[in-house]
């Protein structure tokens, strides 16, 4: 039986981060490494990442006339993969389609489509397999319906099971063709990694807990360790939602990681608190690899982080600030952009990340995710429609600015980046540490990501 694992190139409207990152599909590849093995001589099983991948879809579908593809995906993905699991259809109604990720199984009804025979809404890596071994049962092709009622239930039951998170390290060979274009901005080549699932907290616009259920799970750190000794890249993006959290598990990793002599840099998310309650432990992991730290610092405002559950404050956010600083520990901030800013208040933000020295900064405008705690209270709210799932990528502006227009609120935003950015002192720090190359590969790519927002801004 061939399969096809499928991650999709993003709608044209979404504006891309893919343009300053594109990292590996993980949870493609833990499908490809956790096939039974009793299943594995009767599976011819691949992975296309469209988004470097240079054939069509169709050319692949022909090309490799499969009999399941599996696709995965984010919000903004969802209507792409029903259109692509249309196109399969149209080519041959006997090919099963499936999708998983993480909104899949948030928000599953969101993929319920007449091209799509399979949603996985929990334990995907598990409900995948049952599939595999549903359509292998599979003789006669008229009972196909009859075949995907079985399979449905089958799943259904796996659905019902507790989390499971112990499984065989993703097979990273199965994306050996568009390896070594994978990077997240100046760590270039880079792998990923996960090491925990979920978060334990309950932050209100966060998509994160969602997945889990609100409940977090850690993996054994020496079988995190071991993982890490098997990746050939020297840069390592844990993709956990929360990284820096426990100090014996932190100790323990640092420990193991000298134990063996491994080598690596690390790109994390962490929490300001941590950080800055935990500045000696932030050292040796400095000492150990940690190059970078994405933390949301989501604002300056005290009502808004109260707002937003945040649990810091902006004494906690400065002095984390200045604790990576000191360090050298590359921060990656984001920030929650309310709706009721005006000019002032976009100027007062852009003149506290100068003046804290930040280098990075991803400016979001307040998105109620669909699945979280906020989307109810501004449902009623939204610029667009619930199904412009294009439109749900944090960049977009969906709800209406309180005193703004939607494009004096986009230009603002465009300055704002260019100010912290792009400033001079900043662009030649940029330069000394990471070189020409990979400074002009991320001007480009940040060229791109400004030109969507002018076309944004054009449009009003």
């Amino acid at each position: 039986m061939k399969v096809l694992l499928i991650r999709p190139k993003p709608d044209k409207e979404t504006i891309g981060l893919q343009h300053v990152m594109i990292c590996e599909p993980l949870e493609l590849e833990y499908l490809v490494s956790n096939v039974p093995e009793k299943l594995k001589s009767e599976i011819d099983i691949k992975i296309y990442d469209f988004i470097l991948e240079k054939k069509s879809f169709m050319e692949v579908i022909r090309e490799e006339n499969p009999d399941f593809v599996a696709f995965t995906g984010y919000i903004t993905h969802v209507e792409t993969i029903k259109s692509l699991a249309k196109e399969i259809k149209q080519y041959n109604s006997n090919i099963f389609t499936a999708v998983g990720g993480v909104h899949a199984e948030v928000v599953g009804e969101d993929f319920l489509d007449s091209n799509i025979d399979f949603i996985y809404r929990r334990n995907g890596i598990d409900a995948f397999n049952i599939t595999l071994e549903g359509i292998l049962k599979s003789k006669n092709i008229d009972r196909i319906k009859d075949d995907i009622d079985r399979i449905r239930e089958d799943i259904l039951e796996i659905e019902k099971q507790s989390y499971k998170y112990k499984y065989i390290h993703p097979d990273r060979k199965s994306v050996a063709k568009y390896r070594d274009d994978y990077y997240y901005m100046f760590h270039n080549p880079c792998a990923l990694m996960k090491t925990s699932y979920g978060c334990p907290y309950d932050c209100s616009f966060c998509f994160c807990k969602e997945v889990t259920s609100g409940e977090y799970y850690t993996r054994d750190i020496e079988d995190v360790v071991d993982e890490i000794s098997t990746i050939k890249e020297s840069e390592i993006y844990i993709v956990d939602d929360n990284f820096l959290f426990g100090e014996e598990r932190l100790k323990t990793f640092i420990k193991l990681l000298k134990e063996k002599n491994i080598k690596k840099n690390y790109l994390v998310y962490g929490r300001a608190d941590f950080i800055a309650q935990n500045k000696d432990l932030m050292y040796e992991l400095k000492a150990i690899g940690l190059r970078a730290v994405i933390v949301g610092i989501e604002s300056i405002r005290k009502e808004d982080l109260q707002n937003y559950n945040k649990r810091t404050t902006v004494d906690i956010n400065e002095n984390c600030i200045k604790i990576l600083k000191n360090l050298d520990i590359e921060l990656y901030a984001t920030m929650i952009v309310p709706m009721d800013f005006k000019k002032k208040e976009f100027n007062d933000l852009t003149t506290w990340l100068v003046n804290m020295q930040v280098t990075f900064v991803n400016l979001q405008p307040l998105t109620p995710i669909p699945g979280t705690d906020i989307f109810d209270d501004y449902k009623d709210k939204l610029l667009v429609a619930r199904e412009e799932y294009s439109m749900f990528d944090m960049a977009h502006v969906i709800l209406k600015p309180t005193y703004l227009t939607v494009r004096e609120f986009y230009i603002q935003i465009l300055k704002s980046y260019y100010k912290v950015i792009m400033r001079p002192k900043n662009s030649i720090r940029l330069l000394k540490k990471y070189g020409l190359k990979e400074n002009i590969k991320m001007l480009k790519g940040s060229q791109k990501v400004s030109f969507q927002y002018l076309k944004k801004i054009i449009r009003g």
